[in-house]
């Protein structure tokens, strides 16, 4: 009898891995392929992307350029911001509009709700975040209080205020798109990283009540939860397969819009949620929480070395 259990439980876990995996695909290339995702353009006249002068979001500015959207860019650096505008002037000839503002402060969606009001927005991508300086303790965090509310701020009400102040206009109109950039680190513990990893968890969950809120208006709400990408925040330099450019990510991502709902977007990185959700599943929470906790321990010893070092050169 138990042999026959083993044998079910295999069959099962074989069944299941399979059926992720034709999903993944289905996801990534044959519903693009077939025309079946959601045509951005079509959503309206505009594309509205935070943090859009570097990695994820200067690559959805691109691409949304790149389908004859108009883009406006928010972020910090004016300097940056109209680099980027002219960059996408030069290559797509599409109109494009920049609002300079830091997303770790209180003060500036006023602003930002006169600046895009009366514009024709069919595109949101709430991409504009942040994360810990390297994983810590949640207790030795230098100037703790600082910086969880410029984390608070930045990953969480950043998202929150634009979907308000953008979402009327979706709904009048019975079209629209927000896409909200969440992490893997949402569906994993993350020592040392306590409060990014519930910013991202709070993301996916918004995103998926209000998918459900908003589906009868025609409103299509995304939750994509990457892995490594080549930018900045990760420090990877180089492209891999596991770490995408960016370029490649959004790509890969758009191809999902409209047919996946919560999604890692890139299929690589599809693979990686399946393998954490099936630990999840068939393991004790233990050991995933412990795995994570050491992977992560090793990045905080290495980044602390590396900061000792550069204080003695000073």
């Amino acid at each position: 009898m138990w042999e026959a259990i083993g044998k079910l439980s295999v069959a099962f876990l074989v069944l299941r891995f399979g059926w992720s995996l034709l999903k993944g695909v289905y996801g990534s290339f044959i519903a693009a392929a077939l025309g079946l995702n959601l045509n951005v353009k079509k959503t309206g006249e505009w594309a509205v992307v935070t943090g859009a002068t570097d990695g994820i979001g200067k690559a959805y500015a691109f691409e949304l350029a790149r389908r004859g959207m108009k883009v406006v860019l928010i972020s910090r650096t004016p300097f940056k911001l109209q680099n980027v505008a002219a960059e996408i002037n030069t290559k797509y000839g599409v109109e494009t509009k920049i609002i300079d503002v830091d997303f770790t402060k209180d003060d500036i969606y006023d602003r930002i709700e006169k600046e895009l009001q009366d514009l024709d927005i069919g595109v949101l991508v709430n991409n504009v975040g942040m994360s810990y300086d390297h994983p810590e303790y949640f207790n030795k965090i230098a100037d703790a209080d600082k910086v969880f509310d410029q984390l608070i701020n930045c990953n969480v009400k950043s998202l929150t205020k634009m979907t308000r102040i953008v979402l009327p206009g979706m709904e009048e109109r019975q079209r629209g798109l927000v896409i909200n950039l969440s992490s893997l680190s949402s569906i994993i513990p993350a020592p040392f990283l306590a409060v990014y990893g519930a910013t991202k968890a709070y993301i996916e969950s918004l995103t998926e009540s209000l998918g459900v809120e908003y589906a009868s208006k025609n409103i299509t709400f995304q939750c994509i939860l990457p892995g490594y990408v080549v930018s900045n925040m990760s420090k990877i330099r180089r492209p891999t397969l596991m770490a995408p450019t960016p370029t490649a990510f959004v790509r890969s991502s758009l191809r999902t819009t409209g047919v996946e709902k919560r999604t890692a977007g890139y299929f690589m990185h599809k693979l990686q949620v399946f393998g954490i959700e099936f630990l999840k599943m068939h393991l004790p929470g233990s050991v995933l929480s412990s795995i994570v906790f050491n992977q992560l321990q090793i990045v905080r010893n290495k980044a602390l070395k590396r900061k000792e070092r550069e204080a003695k050169a000073e």
